[in-house]
């Protein structure tokens, strides 16, 4: 929509500078139309040069900028030749369009044959430095939304890129039937909107897609390594496959545990129990940070708050766990109560 708008205002600019400006001494209304139909010329043009492949294009170019040159040859010797005058011009002018032409055509057809593996060197090269330190965006790292809050600090360093293929999984589950699914989604959605409205921030969609592979996770292995970026990501099953492809990965999960306090065995803290554990007569609790504590001996105690002393901590790239027991036995604390 915005280019067919940018098409229109070209055309209209045209038709108002050729009814100012009046060539050949023609009247404003038809200068104004002689304007247009040259903007509708060169629009044709363009299109038709937008349908050309890059050897084609590379091949028209450098036929034209040969031609050229060759045309400023024969005027060389025309100049010598024939005496000053209108004919002298006219032949100049004759042999420029000729040979620019003949250049063009002879060049696009040609295009095909141009090898352009010493360019794509270059190319590649020029794209790596461009995106060196890229942090390239997984859909559960979007989800967690976590990664809007890192980019404001300005910790995350070169531009973030969300492929394609990570848009369309994102969508998939936006529009999931299942409500939990459809709100992380959205969230997502959300999220990424947030980033890209940031001027601060250099999000980047990229259009990168490998039909051949089926699985998100290892089509984003394949763009980590062609564009030597970095995965961001909160998967622990991709942070593992990933670093067996030794591409490298940032867990944000890992940064979030090691910023976390560091919680020693013997320290006391409160905790309020919600659930019964896996084992017997364990009870399970959540820190403000949503750390999951297990705490030996608390069963009987869901829906109440107890004091534990720490015994051990368990990290891990999926989080951390921390275990504790009360430092009550439960049976005095039946008998407080009841009393």
């Amino acid at each position: 929509m915005d280019l067919i708008l940018i098409r229109f205002a070209f055309i209209l600019l045209l038709s108002i500078v050729c009814y100012s400006f009046r060539p050949f001494g023609l009247s404003p209304w038809i200068s104004a139309v002689v304007g247009a139909t040259a903007g509708v010329l060169v629009l044709a043009f363009e299109l038709r040069v937008r349908a050309l492949s890059l050897k084609r294009l590379l091949g028209a170019v450098i036929g034209s900028i040969l031609g050229i040159f060759g045309a400023f040859l024969f005027s060389l010797v025309l100049r010598y030749s024939l005496p000053s005058g209108r004919l002298l011009s006219l032949l100049e002018i004759f042999i420029l369009l000729l040979m620019t032409y003949i250049g063009l055509v002879v060049g696009a057809s040609k295009g095909d044959l141009l090898n352009l593996s010493a360019m794509g060197d270059l190319f590649a090269q020029e794209r790596s430095q461009a995106r060196h330190g890229a942090k390239i965006l997984d859909t559960s790292s979007i989800i967690d939304g976590r990664i809007a809050d890192m980019a404001d600090t300005g910790f995350l360093e070169g531009p973030l890129l969300v492929p394609e293929f990570v848009l369309r999984e994102l969508q998939m589950v936006a529009d999931s039937q299942d409500g939990s699914k459809r709100q992380r989604g959205r969230r997502g959605l959300d999220v990424l909107q947030r980033m890209r409205s940031d001027d601060l921030l250099d999000v980047q969609i990229v259009k990168a897609d490998y039909p051949g592979i089926r699985e998100v996770d290892q089509k984003l292995i394949e763009l980590a390594k062609e564009l030597g970026g970095k995965i961001l990501t909160t998967d622990f099953n991709l942070n593992k496959v990933a670093h067996l492809h030794t591409v490298a990965v940032l867990n944000i999960n890992d940064l979030a545990n090691a910023l976390k306090p560091v919680v020693l065995p013997g320290e006391k803290m409160s905790v309020s129990i919600l659930k019964e554990g896996k084992e017997m007569n364990q009870g399970v609790g959540y820190l403000d940070d949503g750390t999951m504590v297990v705490v030996d001996h608390a069963r009987r105690m869901i829906g109440r708050s107890v004091e534990i002393a720490v015994t051990s901590v368990l990290q891990t790239a999926s989080g951390k766990m921390i275990f504790g027991k009360m430092e009550e036995p439960p049976a005095r604390i039946e008998i407080s109560n009841r009393a």
